[in-house]
């Protein structure tokens, strides 16, 4: 289903019933003549199954956080979201350039098998995997979340092809695709994340205990530590890798003073401008699909406008969250050495602009995943530098603005998504 389409799928999206969607598609062809045949011809970049299914996933997750719990917390939306999202985004692109890969493969068949329907397959299958088994999400919404799937997988194989796959196989392009999407969803199963991770986590934090000076969390009842991709197992990183940043500032020198000062001139009174650029960034549900969510959104446009074939956007999809989620792990194994605390629980005065991350401030997790994912997208797309490192410098002041990180915090972070992002780079998703 080309690019036309996208605007419709956001208004049909899964939660209908409890959600209303408001759409009206302005007309896109002149009243007088019809355009230039050249015109109506589907365009691949348009057409590409990658990024359509990277916007559906996106979509998705914008559109499940319905139902807001007395305590405040997303009830339908996966625990530990930001780092949940990130994954599943991660694997879907991971899925989506191996499939592209195994479609691609020399082969003794007549026919080259259709790398769309590969992709698309694969895709499909890792998000009905994911949503299915989603920590919290209720099981009515998975079922809705499922028949959406099925439908958008429908409307594919039911869409016309782009002209230069009409000679393609689409039934051996499917098979591919089921495969790699199975052998990914397993991959995924066995990452830790969902076994050994919480188990240690947990144990991690009873034993280490809270000290005098340490971050403490939210005591908020029904509010958890968020662990994020801490004791993950990484797609490049290894053991020397993790825990390369520096030591945060000591609580009394004259460079933490400095920096605590700063986030109170800036919340103090927090000025319009500033207000809108954190409140930008802040990418929870519904305003956003959370962090990684918005890059992979960035990265879609790139690869459209830049006319990037299907080879090259899976490619770059899949480094770009494989970056981005061995950044978090890095970054989470950082804040659980430290415990650092967040300008607010040092200075009462700082306000700020919505509720602090219930995780320690060293380093700032949204600039690891920003710089990643704007390291990568610009080793692809050179003339856009400028601009991505622009976005991945506002994102990270957004987060001073809101009054919830330092300016130390950002640098880390931004250290620590460069340092992933150049591991990927070097690195192999075979």
């Amino acid at each position: 289903m080309p690019t036309k389409d996208r605007g419709a799928l956001r208004c049909a999206l899964l939660l209908a019933a409890a959600m209303a969607w408001g759409c009206v598609d302005a007309p896109t062809e002149s009243a007088l003549r019809p355009p230039p045949a050249n015109l109506q011809a589907v365009k691949f970049w348009d057409s590409l199954a990658s990024t359509r299914w990277n916007q559906r996933a996106t979509d998705l997750l914008q559109a499940l956080p319905i139902v807001t719990a007395p305590n405040g917390l997303l009830a339908n939306t996966p625990s530990n979201g930001q780092a949940w999202a990130s994954r599943m985004l991660t694997y879907l692109s991971v899925a989506q350039y191996r499939a592209m890969r195994a479609a691609t493969a020399p082969s003794a068949r007549p026919k080259h098998p259709s790398v769309s329907a590969a992709v698309a397959t694969a895709s499909f299958d890792v998000l009905n995997a994911f949503f299915a088994s989603a920590p919290t999400v209720p099981g009515a919404v998975k079922q809705q979340i499922s028949a959406q799937l099925t439908q958008w997988f429908g409307d594919d194989d039911n869409s016309a092809l782009w002209p230069g796959e009409k000679n393609q196989d689409v039934a051996a392009g499917t098979a591919i695709g089921h495969a790699v999407g199975t052998a990914v969803s397993s991959q995924a199963n066995s990452d830790g994340y969902l076994t050994t991770a919480p188990g240690a986590f947990a144990a991690m934090v009873l034993a280490r205990g809270v000290r005098q000076t340490d971050w403490y969390p939210d005591p908020t009842p029904g509010v958890g530590i968020v662990r994020s991709l801490w004791g993950v197992t990484p797609f490049f990183l290894e053991s020397q890798d993790l825990l390369l940043s520096p030591q945060p500032p000591a609580y009394n020198s004259p460079e933490y003073q400095t920096a605590l000062d700063e986030v109170y001139a800036f919340s103090n009174p927090r000025t319009p401008d500033h207000l809108a650029i954190a409140l930008k960034w802040n990418k929870l549900p519904p305003n956003g699909p959370f962090t990684a969510g918005e890059w992979n959104r960035t990265a879609d446009e790139l690869i459209r406008a830049h006319h990037r074939t299907e080879a090259e956007a899976t490619q770059i999809l899949a480094f770009a969250n494989a970056a981005a989620f061995d950044a978090q792990i890095d970054c989470f194994e950082t804040k659980y050495t430290w415990w650092f605390r967040r300008p607010a629980q040092v200075n009462s005065n700082i306000t700020t602009a919505f509720a602090t991350p219930n995780h320690p401030s060293y380093p700032s997790g949204h600039s690891c995943i920003s710089s990643a994912f704007g390291a990568v997208l610009a080793d692809a797309f050179p003339s856009e530098r400028a601009g991505l490192d622009a976005l991945v410098e506002e994102a990270g002041m957004s987060r001073i603005y809101a009054g919830i990180h330092y300016r130390f915090d950002i640098v880390a972070g931004q250290g620590v998504g460069r340092r992933a992002a150049a591991k990927a780079l070097a690195g192999s998703l075979e």
